[in-house]
């Protein structure tokens, strides 16, 4: 009798992943994780991962850095910039703040984190962005919001609050500007190593993948809507620009 072999497939970010490997050593997992699986603890190297384990790195909070580039990019005067992160999600998150506020630092930038770990508290953080005054906000990338976009570009657009995501998804949903690699590719690897390891071969022969390509996207019917001008060097450099 053939033996069935069967895998487990995570896409919420670095704890699901870290969740699966605690609960078992022996049946094969492929993840698609938000920050550097090795120093997560998730897999011994990129190359050669180990264990019962692979997947792709979308590298989401290394990626911080560059957001908060591109959105002092489009407002160069701004006093205040916040950025909304998931308090929950370790250990991703901590690795977004400490790169977030280090980079601000750099600049000499002031910058406001905020938590939000449900949709009560994305509505609390909105409150609270609107009597801080902000001038820009880096939603940064995690499941959840992932999973709010609906919710997290209505409350922008509502409170005229130009934001910066993680996603297309975001910009194509109404978002003013995202920046990022695309989640599709992830699941694309996702299910042609699901599809190895069925067919024999082993998680941990199997190298970490990361992307290849990061997409700057803007919606200029949202920034008309916002009455806010983007620099033509970024409308220039971006990767689809949706009217």
């Amino acid at each position: 009798m053939r033996q069935q072999v069967a895998v487990i497939v995570t896409i919420g970010g670095d704890t699901s992943a870290l969740a699966a490997k605690a609960a078992t050593g022996t049946i094969p997992i492929v993840f698609a994780g938000g920050t550097d699986p090795v120093r997560s603890g998730l897999v011994a190297s990129l190359h050669r991962p180990g264990g019962n384990i692979t997947g792709v790195s979308t590298i989401i909070a290394e990626m911080e850095p560059k957001r908060l580039g591109l959105l002092r990019e489009l407002r160069p005067h701004a006093t205040t910039i916040a950025a909304l992160v998931n308090p929950e999600n370790m250990p991703q998150v901590e690795t977004q703040v400490s790169d977030i506020q280090s980079a601000a630092r750099n600049v000499g930038q002031e910058i406001t984190i905020l938590n939000a770990s449900g949709i009560r508290d994305i509505d609390a953080a909105f409150e609270k962005l609107v009597q801080m005054r902000v001038d820009a906000l880096l939603v940064a990338g995690d499941a959840l919001f992932f999973s709010r976009t609906s919710q997290l570009v209505v409350l922008a657009a509502r409170h005229a609050i130009p934001t910066l995501y993680s996603r297309r998804e975001f910009a194509a949903a109404g978002g003013l500007m995202s920046y990022g690699s695309n989640i599709n590719d992830s699941y694309r690897v996702l299910s042609v190593y699901a599809a190895r390891i069925l067919k024999g071969e082993k998680p941990g022969d199997l190298p970490i993948q990361l992307p290849t390509k990061f997409e700057l996207v803007i919606n200029l019917s949202t920034a008309r809507a916002l009455r806010l001008e983007i620099p033509p060097t970024l409308v220039a450099r971006a990767d689809e620009v949706i009217e």
